[in-house]
């Protein structure tokens, strides 16, 4: 079961008879639910990789297990991320530079480009659907361990205005995933071209950790 417990900031009241709905990465299922009393929306779902809307705004992205706390000052508060419940601020202008070799990757019915490696030239293209596109291109199916990376990732960046660095990747999902899966070793596997700090970023519409090549 998955628990999403919605309440306001400062007076920590319940969010009461609100509608409530879970969306999962790897396979796009949406869940719908609603609060009760108590502010609580219960589904009957295996952890996954997604996001929660409340009242059809993203208010939560990255790992949906157990009980998940989501504040709101309101519900006309626009959420800190983007419609895809992807962080938005500071994840956004242009890479180009003169010179620059680029490409073009097709993402549904838009043309997204991109450097000779695969990084956004504009990182405010950045989609979903790019994500999903730019993995295709490189031979890789997204699965939900995929997605987890790729939101915490982009989450990172927005918190801190820089690339994750490796050891708190490491730190990070050694306390989610456990020892056996939170290692460098097991996140290369995943992100079989160049781990999670090369492939990992490009999916997640970020430049490399700075110090990686």
């Amino acid at each position: 079961m998955i628990y999403a417990r919605i309440t306001m900031k400062g007076t920590g009241k319940p969010l009461k008879r609100t509608p409530v709905q879970l969306v999962f990465d790897a396979d796009g299922v949406r869940l719908d639910g609603r609060t009760d009393r108590s502010g609580v929306a219960a589904f009957d779902a295996e952890p996954g990789s997604g996001k929660v809307l409340v009242d059809g705004v993203p208010r939560y992205q990255g790992h949906l297990a157990g009980s998940l706390e989501i504040e709101l000052w309101s519900l006309t508060e626009r959420s800190s991320g983007d419609d895809e419940g992807a962080p938005a601020g500071g994840c956004c202008g242009s890479t180009a530079y003169p010179g620059m070799r680029t490409e073009v990757l097709k993402v549904n019915s838009d043309e997204v480009l991109t450097d000779s490696e695969g990084y956004l030239v504009d990182l405010s293209d950045w989609s979903e659907e790019f994500a999903r596109a730019r993995a295709r291109a490189e031979g890789l199916t997204l699965t939900s361990e995929h997605w987890e990376v790729i939101r915490f990732l982009r989450s990172y960046y927005e918190r801190h205005q820089v690339q994750t660095p490796a050891r708190d990747i490491i730190k990070h999902f050694r306390k989610a995933w456990g020892r056996g899966k939170g290692s460098n070793r097991y996140l290369h596997d995943i992100f079989p071209r160049g781990g999670p700090q090369k492939q990992g970023n490009r999916l997640a519409g970020l430049l490399r950790t700075k110090g990686e090549h």
